[in-house]
This record gives C-alpha cells, sequence and structure tokens, in this order.
C-alpha cells in the first residue's frame, strides 16, 4: 500500500530550506496531481495560509478525484470564544469555495496552540457540526510536539492528526505518542519526511547553521549509502515504514521532483537501525526554530 500523500503549500508559497524554484505554477500543479491519480495517491493537503494553494488545487482538481484536507485559521487571543467558532465555520466554507467541492476529507486546528487555549471547546464543537453536516469526515489538529499531543488526547477526542516524523526528528516513536494515537483510532499523517529538503541536499550545500549539526546528517548519508539507497529512498523509506504512520505527506516544487518520490514510494527500512542518527535537540528538528541567513 502506498502511504505517499501530496503536500501542497509549494502550490501558494515559496516554501522549503532547499527551494530554488519558488512557488509551483499551476500547470505544474496540474501535472503533479495527474501523476498522483494514476498512481493512485489521493489524499492531498493544503490550508489557507499556504497562499493560493486552496485555490490552484480547486482549478487543477478532477471535480470526483482527491480526499483534501485543509486547516482552520489561526486565532490570537488568549482565549477561544464562540465568534472565534463562527470565523472558523465562515474560513472553512470560504476553503470549499476555493476549492471548488461541497465537502472534503479532513479539517485541521493548524495551530496546536488554539486547541490548549481555554474555551478551545467551541472550535472543536464547531469542527464536529461541519463532520455532522457532512461537508467533512474527519477533525483533527496539526501539531508540533508531544507535550500537545499529550494535552490535546486528555481534553478531545479527534479523527486525524498531522505531526513531524523523519529520521533525525524520532521524538514521537521514542516518548509513545504515536502508540497512543494509534491506540485511541486517530489517523495519523507525517510531515517533515525531509526536514523540508534538508536531508536531500548535498553536504556541500548545508547551510552554515546546521555546522554544529553535520556529524548527524553526515551519518545519515552514510547509512543510506551502506543501505544501498539514495538519501530519498532512505529517508522516504524510513518514515513509511514506522508501522502507527498512515499517510506520509510530501510536498514537491516541480514534476521531476514528484516523479522521484513517487518512484522511491516503495522503499522500506529497518526503522530500529536509524537510532544512531535520532536528534532530540530542537534547533536541528523544528524548522520554527533555525536561524537562516536571508
Amino acid at each position: 500500500m502506498l502511504k505517499l500523500a501530496l503536500g501542497t503549500v509549494q502550490f501558494g508559497v515559496n516554501y522549503g530550506v532547499s527551494n530554488q524554484t519558488g512557488a509551483t505554477p499551476a500547470e505544474e500543479a496540474r501535472a503533479i496531481v495527474e501523476l498522483a491519480r494514476q498512481n493512485g495517491i489521493d489524499i492531498l493537503d493544503t490550508a489557507p495560509a499556504y497562499g493560493e494553494s486552496e485555490a490552484v488545487l480547486g482549478k487543477v482538481l478532477p471535480p470526483d478525484f482527491g480526499r483534501v484536507i485543509t486547516k482552520t485559521p489561526s486565532f490570537q487571543g488568549d482565549a477561544i470564544t464562540n465568534r472565534d467558532a463562527c470565523t472558523l465555520k465562515d474560513a472553512f466554507s470560504a476553503s470549499l469555495g476555493k476549492l471548488e467541492r461541497e465537502s472534503i476529507y479532513g479539517i485541521l486546528v493548524h495551530g496546536a496552540a488554539d486547541l490548549l487555549k481555554p474555551g478551545a471547546e467551541y472550535l472543536l464543537g464547531a469542527m464536529e457540526d461541519l463532520r455532522n453536516e457532512g461537508r467533512v469526515k474527519k477533525i483533527g489538529v496539526s501539531v508540533y510536539n508531544g507535550e500537545q499531543i499529550d494535552r490535546i488526547l486528555e481534553r478531545f477526542a479527534i479523527d486525524l492528526i498531522q505531526l513531524p516524523l523523519n529520521v533525525l526528528d524520532q521524538r514521537l516513536i521514542a516518548g509513545g505518542q504515536l502508540a497512543n494515537l494509534k491506540q485511541n483510532g486517530v489517523e495519523i499523517h507525517a510531515r517533515s519526511a525531509f526536514l523540508q529538503g534538508l536531508l536531500l541536499m548535498k553536504p556541500d550545500s548545508w547551510p552554515a547553521y546546521f555546522a554544529p549539526y553535520y556529524p548527524h546528517l553526515r551519518r545519515f548519508h552514510g547509512m543510506a549509502t551502506d543501505l544501498a539507497l539514495t538519501p530519498l529512498q532512505a529517508a522516504l523509506g524510513f518514515v513509511q515504514s514506522v508501522p502507527e504512520v498512515d499517510y506520509v505527506v510530501c510536498g514537491v516544487n516541480t514534476l521531476a521532483q514528484w516523479r522521484e518520490l513517487v518512484a522511491a514510494s516503495d522503499a522500506r527500512v529497518d526503522i530500529r537501525q536509524f537510532n544512531i542518527v535520532r536528534c532530540d535537540d530542537p534547533n536541528l528538528v523544528d524548522p520554527s526554530q533555525w536561524r537562516l541567513a536571508a
């Protein structure tokens, strides 16, 4: 079974530490979607925060194809109110309009912190309303760390979660969160399999910021070589081989990159072999902590 899902942030914005080409043109996006369809890959991830991504998907997606997942806007207050719940529903309706759909597969609270604020039950209630109305099938949240997962599961029942996972960032395996989510029947979508492309970059192009972590990166590339795998196959194979993971969300800038991903999507590895490259330092594994030169 293919676990690959198509992330579409690049359809709307210039994204990723390794991105040299900018946002993906609409016709290139159409070709990427068509290749996904031909290979039975039908999960597509987007968000209002991804620039024109939703609108591009609305234009290029065949009407009878694709399980689309979008996200909520961010909520700035210290507490969630009923007005925020109304904003969520209005934003969701706007997303459906851009996507040119009457219903989609999933909606995620984009900022996990919003689901931890006082009054967060208003947000979950609004999403439950959308699910009960048949406008969305699954509701959930996008998270960044294990603490958020633990606290959210204590408060709410969710259907779907998106979380970071890669050969360097194994925190949610070691912390037991993946196993706990699966025990609770949550569908798990892993993102950041390539750490914004860092894992696939050649050593001579690694930004200087990562100098303290070059040994981790070199060790990963060395392991891939020892296993007769490309860095792409090793990185993707690792996440796909985690048994709790249902789908791996991967974004691409070009059709050529997507072809490479699809070709590598049958890669599987023994994840235990990669324990030696694990790193728990958020300054490496959490891109929000990166301080790259402009």
